[in-house]
């Protein structure tokens, strides 16, 4: 086995929600759109759409909320549900296989509620455009029978509000985006955002923390709130069994030394393959499936796993020949670039441009 080898969907600092995230993020969701932490632009196009619906006693357009996972979409949902007072349903994409499927969930739903479909991108086709209908003229034609004597039945539906999530929007076919009548993308959160959110999620798991505990957990939580309550569960798991329970710096420091998540938010894997790149590779460029090979991983893994971090940080870089380190990526892991090598290390060399390696 590599030492390289890790399962993504056991990292501390994934983004993707586990059985653990969803019981505890129930527990820690805020209510209203005044607790909400972080996403001022947001906040305020959506609480202009929302106050304006419930002054005209209708119900809102239908919502579209982008971006990556972990920062909020869900939680947004059900505050546009409690802020309007409806019921809300909650399904996804995945599990709307067929028309049928979504004509049984519309077809039950009540005036006003609030249909929060996750993972919107997701959905088959058939169900794309019985719901392009359904969000427009609120019905859907049912089709009764088979072959030639098929019927269409129009089923008229009461208003409702659809609320979409996803965090790949450019999936969406146009005909889809084009019917929400609000679109919101989420950005990730600055380390002051996420600061208040550990304290707000600290104070509700009664964990004591100072103000710079709090600060070394936002700082390592990769611009993510669910990261940043995932590592505070484990910063207080460690300072509960070999301290007195009380979080300050120096035990956040050591709790996620323990849980291999350094100072910038990397892991054992994203590690790996700047590792990788700069001792075996000189910095690159080097393909992707050299280096997934070099580090023990399915290329798909390296690339949408560890990648897009250590590309947003500013570590690692693409070009058409290959991944090469930055500069930053040297300094972080204490590393000089050789001569020959530095060339590669700095992203824009005249030399960097021909064939991608796959």
């Amino acid at each position: 086995m590599s030492p390289y080898d890790s399962d993504p969907a056991d990292r501390v600092v994934g983004a993707a929600a586990d059985g653990e995230d969803q019981a505890v993020e129930a527990a820690l969701r805020p209510k209203q759109l005044d607790e909400f932490i972080g996403q001022e632009r947001v906040r305020e196009q959506l609480s202009l759409v929302l106050q304006a619906a419930r002054q005209r006693g209708t119900a809102p357009d239908h919502v579209l909320l982008s971006g990556p996972p972990g920062l909020g979409k869900t939680t947004l949902s059900m505050i546009i549900a409690a802020e309007l007072g409806a019921p809300i349903r909650i399904t996804s994409g995945p599990a709307i296989q067929h028309a049928g499927d979504l004509a049984a969930i519309l077809s039950s739903l009540t005036e006003g509620e609030v249909l929060f479909l996750d993972e919107i991108h997701r959905m088959s086709r058939p169900a794309e455009e019985m719901l392009y209908l359904a969000m427009e003229d609120f019905r859907v034609d049912v089709i009764v029978g088979k072959g030639p004597g098929a019927t269409a039945i129009p089923l008229e539906l009461p208003p409702f509000t659809l609320v979409g999530a996803t965090t790949r929007a450019g999936l969406l076919p146009p005909p889809l985006r084009d019917r929400f009548g609000f679109t919101g993308h989420m950005e990730f959160y600055a380390p002051s955002e996420l600061e208040r959110v550990v304290r707000r999620s600290a104070a509700l798991l009664d964990v004591e923390i100072d103000p710079d505990g709090a600060a070394e957990i936002a700082g390592r939580s990769r611009g993510t709130p669910r990261i940043a309550n995932r590592l505070l569960r484990r910063v207080r798991d460690y300072a509960q069994v070999r301290h007195d329970g009380q979080v300050s710096r120096e035990i956040a420091a050591q709790a996620l030394d323990v849980y291999e998540v350094d100072a910038r938010g990397l892991d054992r894997l994203d590690r790996a393959v700047l590792d990788a790149l700069l001792r075996l590779f000189g910095g690159g460029p080097v393909g992707l499936s050299t280096l997934a090979v070099a580090v023990g991983e399915e290329a798909e893994t390296v690339e949408e796993v560890a990648e897009p971090f250590l590309v947003r940080e500013g570590l690692l870089a693409r070009t058409p020949r290959g991944r090469i380190a930055t500069a930053a990526a040297w300094q972080h892991l204490g590393m000089t670039p050789p001569l020959q090598g530095a060339r590669g290390a700095v992203p824009g060399q005249s030399d960097l441009f021909g064939a991608a390696e796959r």
